[in-house]
C-alpha cells in the first residue's frame, strides 16, 4: 500500500538520506551538470554514460521539451493549474517558473517520494505572489490519493495540466503504467492535458546499457517503443505534431533538433 501523500513542511526532522543506493533522481541530477548527487550516483551516472555516451544529451532534451511544453500549456492552452508528478530535483526552470513567468497565477503542486527531493522542496516553492505552490511527498502508484490531497492547492473543476516527465519507465509493467496515467487523468474535467516524455528502445546501444544498469541496481527503468509510449494517449486528443523525439517537438525556431532516444506528446482530455 503507498504512503498517505503528505505536504511538504519546513518545521520537523529533516528527511533521512540514503546515500548508500543510487536514485533516479540523483542520477539524472548528475547527468544534468548538478551538484545534488552523492559518489554512489555519480558511479552509477558514469558507468552508464561509458556504455551509452549519448545518455547527458537525452537527458537534456527530456528539460528542454518540458520547457517547451509547459510554456505552450501555460501560453497557448490557457492553463493555470498543473501537477507535477516526479519532479525529480530542483534545477534551472522547473515546471512553476515556466508556468508563472506566462501567467503569474499559475498554481502548481509538486509530487515526488525521494527524500532529497523532499529537503530540497523550499527551493520549489518560492513561486510568485499571486500564484501558488505546493508538494507532496507521494507515489505514482497511489494516483487516487495523489489527486485527493493536490485539492488543498488545486481547483479540480478547472482544467489541470499533469506532467509526467521521465517517471513512467519507473513503471516496469507496461498496463499498470497506462492505467496509472487513466486513473490520474479520470478525476480532471475535460480541457485537462497531460505531458509525457520518456526514454525508447529505438537504439541498440541504449537498450544494451540500459539492461546492464537494471541488472546491478534498484534503479530500473523500461525503455518503450514509440508505440507503447503513444498508448498511454489513449481516448485523448493529441497535440500536433503528436508524438515525436522530444527534441523534434514544437523546436524553437533556429535551434538545432537532433535526434535522442526519447519520445514526447502533450494530449487533451475531451
Amino acid at each position: 500500500m503507498a504512503a498517505t501523500p503528505t505536504p511538504f513542511t519546513s518545521s520537523g526532522p529533516a528527511p533521512k538520506i540514503d546515500t548508500s543506493v543510487p536514485h533516479s533522481a540523483r542520477i539524472w541530477n548528475y547527468w544534468l551538470g548538478g551538484k545534488d548527487n552523492y559518489p554512489v550516483d555519480q558511479q552509477a551516472g558514469e558507468q552508464f554514460q561509458a556504455a551509452f555516451p549519448q545518455i547527458a544529451e537525452n537527458a537534456r532534451s527530456f528539460r528542454s521539451f518540458l520547457r517547451r511544453g509547459v510554456t505552450y500549456l501555460a501560453a497557448d492552452a490557457g492553463i493555470r493549474q498543473f501537477l507535477d508528478v516526479g519532479t525529480g530535483l530542483p534545477t534551472v526552470d522547473n515546471t512553476h517558473e515556466l508556468a508563472q513567468r506566462v501567467a503569474p497565477d499559475c498554481r502548481i503542486v509538486y509530487v515526488d517520494n525521494d527524500p532529497l527531493v523532499l529537503a530540497h522542496a523550499q527551493a520549489l516553492l518560492v513561486g510568485s505572489p499571486e500564484g501558488a505552490t505546493d508538494y507532496l511527498h507521494a507515489d505514482l502508484h497511489d494516483p487516487e490519493a495523489i489527486v485527493d490531497a493536490a485539492r488543498a492547492t488545486l481547483d479540480l473543476a478547472k482544467p489541470v495540466a499533469v506532467i509526467l516527465s521521465g517517471i513512467l519507465g519507473h513503471v516496469m509493467d507496461d498496463d499498470l503504467a497506462r492505467d496509472l496515467v487513466r486513473r490520474l487523468l479520470a478525476p480532471l474535467p475535460s480541457g485537462s492535458h497531460v505531458l509525457i516524455c520518456d526514454g525508447t528502445d529505438t537504439n541498440e546501444e541504449l537498450r544494451a546499457a540500459q539492461e546492464q544498469h537494471n541488472d546491478r541496481g534498484p534503479v530500473r527503468y523500461r525503455l518503450r517503443s514509440p508505440e507503447q509510449i503513444a498508448a498511454f494517449f489513449d481516448g485523448l486528443d493529441l497535440i500536433a505534431p503528436g508524438i515525436v523525439p522530444c527534441t523534434q517537438w514544437r523546436p524553437t525556431p533556429g535551434t538545432p533538433a537532433p535526434h535522442v532516444d526519447s519520445y514526447g506528446a502533450i494530449a487533451r482530455k475531451p
